[in-house]
């Protein structure tokens, strides 16, 4: 029975000694510095993980964002050999031939204009946009040269033919315009030769 309260004794001592003026034992300068110095490598860690945590998670939404956009590319580029079918048929009607057309014919007629311009609003309503740039400098971006025009009405390098339309799915070219390029007058001295 006498074991029992030497133990005690044994464990109550360190408080016994701070109490009594002796100073605990001190870690060793190398061990606080190594210790820093890795508190300040985990800290660098998490935030080079953080960062790259916010990093991914703009990507992502720049991303969802681009896909919502530009995810009817393909839908929308099948869906315009149909606009431009609609509009050469349409473009072989001469007012001449609307007007002396029976009531039915007019009647069909007047039912693929209202098709070709309710299919245009739904691709604009998604986004695709038509743009003819007759008069416009030829710009390889947007435009695709099929010919040059000798003119003198436009300066060079412009669109003086607009042979198909084009078309932009937001700030992407979904099909370039094909067009004619103004080659400019010939000058009075090649006049000459």
């Amino acid at each position: 029975m006498t074991d029992r309260p030497a133990e005690n004794d044994t464990a109550a001592q360190p408080e016994n000694e701070a109490a009594a003026g002796v100073a605990p034992q001190l870690v060793p300068a190398e061990q606080v510095t190594a210790a820093l110095e890795a508190a300040a490598e985990f800290k660098d860690k998490l935030l080079r993980t953080l960062a790259e945590m916010e990093n991914l998670r703009k990507r992502t939404d720049r991303e969802i964002a681009e896909a919502r956009v530009y995810g009817v590319t393909g839908f929308a580029r099948d869906v315009l050999a149909v606009a431009d079918n609609m509009h050469r048929a349409l473009a072989t009607i001469d007012d001449e031939l609307h007007a002396q057309s029976d009531p039915k014919l007019k009647a069909m007629i007047e039912g693929v204009e209202l098709t070709e311009r309710e299919l245009m609003k739904v691709l604009e309503k998604n986004g695709v946009k038509k743009f003819s740039p007759e008069g416009e400098k030829f710009d390889p971006n947007v435009h695709q040269a099929m010919y040059e025009v000798p003119t003198s009405d436009l300066p060079p390098s412009h669109v003086a033919q607009v042979i198909q339309a084009g078309y932009m799915l937001g700030d992407r070219v979904l099909r370039p315009a094909l067009v004619g390029v103004s080659k400019g007058a010939k000058s009075s001295a090649n006049d000459s030769d």
